[in-house]
């Protein structure tokens, strides 16, 4: 019993993504990773950066974004709070929706958990979203998506071909 629940905690992972198109972009993720450490998080693996188009405005600046496997003895709930709060070290304020940003840092997937209070778990529009999708690929080849059952490689393949021709690795 004791190895299986040892298996399923590798398994289910908590991953989250870092994006930035204001400022020095990979500068800011950098520091944000340095944030999270300094907040008892602890990051197992770390994707490269994947620059991409604004989303849903192509006319602002392009993203950098990444995705992390990460530990931590903190709820979903706990987590997004702390998130916040360094988004706001950042000097995050209350703005038009997808507006650019230093730093933007959210939860992805929880350990496979589905929630729809104070946080939205996995993130609800992940599986559309290519740099979302491919940094977590390069983590978890296995990711499957807790709600929709989706294995990853399916989620990439149901992407549009702008939406895979317009985002590349660095």
């Amino acid at each position: 019993m004791k190895k299986q629940d040892i298996l399923e905690n590798l398994v289910k992972g908590i991953y989250i993504g870092i994006g930035s198109n204001l400022g020095c972009k990979k500068r800011n993720i950098e520091r944000a990773k340095f944030m999270i450490s300094q907040k008892g998080i602890k990051i197992l693996a770390s994707s490269s950066y994947y620059e991409s188009p604004s989303w849903p405005n192509k006319n602002y600046p392009k993203f950098l974004n990444i995705v992390l496997k990460i530990r931590t003895g903190h709820n979903p709930i706990t987590l997004l709070q702390i998130f916040k709060d360094l988004e706001r070290n950042f000097g995050k304020r209350k703005a038009a929706r997808n507006a650019p940003r230093i730093c933007d840092i959210d939860i992805i997937d929880y350990k496979n958990q589905i929630m729809i209070n104070q946080v939205v778990l996995p993130h609800p529009r992940m599986h559309r979203r290519n740099f979302v999708l491919f940094p977590l690929f390069e983590l978890n080849k296995d990711w499957k998506h807790p709600l929709l059952k989706s294995h990853i490689k399916n989620l990439l393949l149901s992407l549009s071909k702008s939406d895979i021709t317009s985002i590349k690795q660095i």
